[in-house]
């Protein structure tokens, strides 16, 4: 079984947060198991993708494939910037990688159109570029059965905000007959429910993603100070709520830092500068822009509560890491892994208005005994329910389950 990867944008373009990391993790999960002889049918795994890294390029080798972290991975150039993608380079390489794909039950070496293939499968990453809706369509025009994993791209939230009117356009022209074409692939329950409100496809499932975290433990927390040390770690964005978190501290009758880790559009976060100098609070917060995948899992442990007050997460990486390091989190019911995170008591979980979040600091804040469990038991529960081989099975099984079901290609 062949599988190949689309997504607008990889490994090392780390600005674009949680998802690079996912979708790399992943490929590396799947060649991995097909080195060691657990791959389960799949022996061939390729990237496609383009050097997008925000406004700027990245600095890589085009159209000639080249291993990152053992994934053969081709970059293309890209026409239009964030966030449409265009890449003519690589929707052509695609259509020759198909028509070079032999067929499983025929010596004819081209496909015809709508033709399926019983060994090749194309598994797209997020949705609203002209990456992944126009390689959906070149699949489908040959056939060639699509996994699409949104990666958040289809939520009521996203399609009301940020490029509303683009995104309808290409739902109502091109994207509405292309969805209903794909197998969708959903990371938490929570994004499930927000896709079947849009849509309806052939199928839905539910895999968490595989994150890259640290263990076993060598934390560096400490405890000795009665200030509540609060940490945000994520891409900087209007949806991921810190202006409901600012109001929250605002108002909070205890001590409390807060450490801002990441970087966002320099406008948006002057604004939660001056906002955070209004509500006075500007001198407990440190912003420290991005910092590494080797320095964060340092810095997660040694905060005692990691925040995400999003107003809609598909996911959010984030937080399997801070618990990968034993540092509880208060996030709101939005965040995809709010139902794992209450199931097993590893945080706080909040609405989307001031009180509430006032209330679910408070309790984390009183809370030590339950902080300090937590430190003690998550590490080991992440490391059980996030296993990288055991995530990556239920990938392949997903895509074996999908090229032996009969295509219906209208």
């Amino acid at each position: 079984m062949k599988v190949i990867h689309i997504t607008a944008s990889y490994k090392p373009a780390y600005i674009y947060g949680g998802p690079i990391q996912s979708v790399g993790k992943l490929c590396e999960a799947l060649v991995g198991l097909a080195l060691s002889g657990e791959g389960l049918g799949v022996n061939d795994v390729q990237v496609f993708t383009t050097t997008a890294n925000g406004t700027k390029e990245l600095d890589v080798k085009i159209g000639i494939p080249v291993l990152i972290d053992g994934v053969s991975v081709t970059y293309f150039k890209r026409q239009t910037k964030d966030h449409s993608h265009f890449s003519p380079g690589l929707l052509s390489e695609l259509r020759k990688k198909i028509l070079r794909y032999p067929q499983d039950d025929s010596n004819n070496k081209v496909y015809k159109r709508q033709t399926p293939n019983a060994k090749l499968i194309i598994h797209i990453h997020a949705w609203w570029n002209l990456v992944s809706v126009l390689s959906c369509l070149v699949a489908k025009w040959y056939g060639v059965p699509v996994i699409l994993s949104p990666r958040g791209m289809l939520t009521s939230y996203t399609l009301g905000n940020r490029n509303s009117l683009s995104k309808t356009i290409i739902h109502i022209l091109l994207g509405k007959q292309l969805l209903k074409y794909c197998h969708i692939h959903a990371t938490s329950e929570q994004e499930k429910k927000d896709i079947l409100k849009i849509i309806t496809p052939k199928s839905i499932t539910v895999i968490p993603n595989l994150v890259s975290f640290q263990f076993p433990v060598s934390s560096t927390h400490t405890s000795n100070s009665d200030t509540l040390r609060l940490l945000f770690l994520s891409r900087i964005e209007e949806k991921k709520g810190l202006e409901l978190l600012f109001e929250a501290l605002a108002i909070v009758n205890i001590p409390w830092k807060l450490t801002i880790a990441g970087t966002g559009k320099v406008e948006y976060v002057q604004n939660l500068k001056l906002k955070a100098e209004k509500l006075r609070i500007h001198q407990q917060i440190s912003w420290i822009g991005q910092v590494t995948n080797e320095d964060k899992f340092n810095l997660l442990a040694r905060h005692d509560l990691t925040a995400l007050t999003s107003y809609n997460e598909n996911f959010a990486n984030v937080v399997v890491e801070s618990l990968s390091v034993g540092t509880p989190v208060i996030i709101s019911k939005f965040v995809g892994l709010a139902d794992y995170v209450a199931d097993k008591n590893l945080g706080w979980i909040t609405g989307l208005n001031t009180e509430d979040i006032k209330s679910g600091i408070l309790s984390a804040y009183q809370d030590i005994k339950k902080r300090k469990e937590i430190r003690s038991t998550a590490p080991f529960l992440v490391n059980t329910d996030f296993n990288d081989d055991t995530l990556a099975k239920q990938y392949i099984e997903y895509y074996k389950k999908i090229l032996a079901t009969q295509w219906p290609l209208t």
